[in-house]
């Protein structure tokens, strides 16, 4: 299925199915993230290891806010100005952030932290509320190939294995670069 529909997308999301769909840079593969059976079909889709972990992707602060509550104020005030006064065409910034119970270990892979996005791309923030929470996100290509960065792209690797959310990629040229929010470290640049 192939829908401009945020609200047919959402509710794919909620049956447990994998959607494809534009971000900021890249077409990105998503579902519930607390749907294991849903995330281990993203991964033989990708065919990517389970050790590695993946991108959560949240519409505002309040979807991932419980996440903030153990970083030191000065890095907390830091990591939401980072989403909060990113605008369209910049490269937007994924956190590492101490990973609670409530988020499955499947998602964080071999890590103790969890990568998350608070993203500015519309399509994405309004597929985030209307599935009422934050979302799976990782790039949709299989290993070792360039990400998709249209609804071509990605139906060429995927064809009916999945549903797509048809809309605009955003205007950032790169994926998000990822830092760590409790070191500094950069992991992507």
């Amino acid at each position: 299925m192939i829908t401009t529909s945020v609200a047919k997308a959402a509710i794919c999301l909620k049956k447990g199915q994998v959607l494809a769909y534009p971000t900021e840079a890249v077409w990105g593969l998503g579902c519930d993230p607390y749907n294991e059976h849903a995330f281990h079909e993203i991964l033989r889709l990708k065919q990517r290891p389970l050790e590695k972990g993946v991108i959560l992707l949240a519409a505002n602060i309040s979807q991932i806010e419980h996440l903030l509550t153990t970083l030191p104020s000065q890095m907390r005030e830091q990591v939401i100005a980072s989403w909060s006064n990113h605008s369209a065409i910049e490269r937007a910034t994924t956190w590492l952030l101490p990973a609670g119970d409530e988020i499955p270990s499947w998602i964080k892979g071999n890590h103790s932290k969890v990568a998350v996005r608070v993203t500015t791309h519309s399509l994405c923030v309004a597929l985030c509320q209307a599935f009422n929470g934050f979302i799976v996100s990782t790039s949709a290509n299989p290993a070792g190939l360039s990400p998709a960065r249209s609804l071509q792209e990605a139906t060429r690797y995927f064809a009916q294995e999945l549903q797509y959310l048809n809309g605009d990629l955003g205007l950032s040229q790169e994926p998000s670069r990822i830092i760590d929010a409790e070191t500094g470290e950069v992991i992507r640049a």
